[in-house]
């Protein structure tokens, strides 16, 4: 059965989330939706789009829902989530998260089921996965 459309935003934490948005948006090409500053050069909120998607972020705080979502710094560098972004020209997007210092973790290669992508980290550590593979378009394999 198929419920009513809805939307899925990740939510993420980062120590210096103000120097990152920059970054996100430099290396990855996401834009600046809203950006809700704080003091002491912290990020309340902010909403960056990619294409018709979405990411909501902000500076690590201790209010009560930043105490359930930590930076990868504060886990010893692990990441208990990765986000998936689907990339029309992945090779130039891959070029350019290059350019900009990403750290790949996984080169960029094809897919046995389709597409082609990488995975890497951004500045403080947080896994992103881009590909061209869009599995709301592909056929089945």
């Amino acid at each position: 059965m198929k419920e009513n459309k809805a939307d899925i935003i990740p939510t993420m934490r980062y120590k210096n989330a103000l120097t990152t948005i920059d970054w996100l948006c430099s290396a990855f090409g996401f834009e600046k939706h809203l950006i809700v500053e704080g003091r002491n050069n912290t990020i309340v909120h902010a909403q960056l789009t990619y294409g018709n998607s979405m990411i909501m972020l902000s500076s690590e705080n201790e209010n009560e829902y930043g105490k359930l979502v930590n930076t990868p710094e504060s886990l010893n560098g692990n990441n208990t989530q990765a986000s998936y972004v689907v990339v029309e020209k992945i090779d130039e997007h891959y070029k350019r998260a290059v350019a900009a210092g990403a750290k790949i973790l996984i080169e960029i290669k094809d897919e046995e089921y389709g597409g082609r992508g990488y995975t890497c980290k951004d500045t403080e550590g947080c896994i992103w996965n881009f590909g061209s593979y869009n599995p709301w378009t592909a056929n089945e394999f």
